[in-house]
């Protein structure tokens, strides 16, 4: 396997922290900053990376989740392998943490063939991506990551490489400028993106599968809490697990990272097995409450109902209110508040719903109360 390592592999984001709590921050001129802590950011971490590998799956029987799209890659991977060909380009697009860099070692261990990693960021000169596609062999599978963030030029260059298998090269300069075509080995790109919508409508028709990973339900973490455990040695009761799995926030990234906490303060406290009060008891320590939310989530929440009456509020005032910029608040908070009903998008903003309020022990309007009545009469 060649790894190519990312420049930006070892940096954090701003909204990620050394330790498991949330971290305020003084700003200068404003309120103190609120930043998610590293224990429910879907980021991959140091210590992710650390016991990766021995919980991925290595084929698509192992992996859990994604059934509609484990379905579609079992058919075209037999169909690729009997005529003895690579497989078409595929995109994963959706929140981070879903396991699409796992799917790609999953597809090069399904298909025989070698796993290239790279990001997008990394590949910024012509001379990467070359290099790049130099050490590819026929059938090979590369995986960029955040490709959504190639340069213009690189990603120009990778056009004929994924449509014709060529690349071309230009040498000499003014009227000596010379083009060449060089062929290149038949290969899978496998292009993973959070910002789908980022990517050109040219480089996003270039693959023949485009894919949206979805939240995990329930049942779905809960075998990969069960999975992990037994991995890491751990003995959890199935009580445990389903504690673990409801505030993994639909993520196995996430889930994972909380079966590694609660082993840690299981140790530390020298009670086993790992049971729903052991379980339970170990997330708040960590201030992980029973939904899966955090002090970060919390703040945002409480924002929402004290400081705006519940909304509607736009983005750009919710964040600044926070202090945060609307990016990270639309990309990092709001998918799994909004997954869980806590928050409703509107077109004149953001809107706490009565989910919301009952999860922080508050009144809400009568006018909530109406809606979800309403709804509800609907929905029978």
């Amino acid at each position: 396997m060649t790894i190519i390592p990312s420049q930006s592999g070892n940096s954090k984001t701003s909204g990620e922290t050394g330790g498991g709590r949330a971290e305020r921050r003084p700003a200068a001129g404003g309120p103190g900053k609120v930043l998610r802590s590293e224990v429910l950011s879907a980021r991959e971490s140091a210590s992710d990376q650390r016991v990766d590998l021995s919980l991925r799956p290595i084929n698509l029987v192992d992996y859990i989740g994604q059934s509609r799209l484990k379905s579609m890659l079992e058919m075209s991977i037999s169909a690729a392998k009997s005529r003895a060909e690579a497989l078409d380009h595929v995109l994963f697009y959706g929140p981070p943490g879903l396991g699409k860099t796992t799917l790609a070692h999953v597809i090069a261990n399904e298909m025989g063939t070698k796993l290239h990693l790279t990001t997008g960021p990394s590949l910024e000169r012509p001379r990467d991506i070359v290099g790049l596609v130099h050490q590819l062999e026929e059938g090979d599978v590369l995986f960029i990551d955040e490709i959504h963030r190639l340069s213009r030029v690189a990603e120009e260059l990778l056009y004929p490489a994924i449509e014709d298998f060529v690349i071309d090269l230009t040498s000499g300069k003014g009227h000596a400028t010379r083009s060449m075509r060089l062929p290149i080995p038949r290969f899978t790109l496998i292009g993973a993106t959070t910002k789908a919508g980022m990517l050109s409508n040219a480089l996003r028709d270039r693959f023949g599968f485009v894919c949206r990973l979805e939240f995990y339900s329930l049942e779905e973490l809960s075998k990969i809490v069960r999975r992990t455990a037994s991995i890491l040695s751990v003995e959890m009761t199935d009580t445990g697990i389903e504690v673990i799995a409801m505030r993994g926030r639909g993520t196995p990234r996430i889930a994972n990272r909380l079966v590694r906490l609660v082993r840690d303060f299981a140790q530390y406290k020298q009670r086993s097995p790992v049971d729903a009060q052991l379980a339970a008891e170990a997330l708040e320590t960590y201030q992980v409450d029973a939904s899966g939310l955090d002090p970060t989530d919390r703040r945002l929440l409480e924002v929402l109902i004290d400081n705006y009456g519940g909304g509607p509020v736009g983005i750009d005032t919710l964040a600044a209110t926070i202090g945060e910029d609307s990016d990270t608040v639309e990309d990092v908070y709001e998918p799994f508040l909004i997954q869980r009903g806590f928050i409703q998008r509107t077109p004149r903003g953001r809107m706490a719903t009565p989910a919301a309020y009952r999860h922080l022990q508050r009144q809400a309007p009568l006018t909530q109360l109406s809606l979800e009545s309403l709804k509800a009469e609907e929905d029978m």
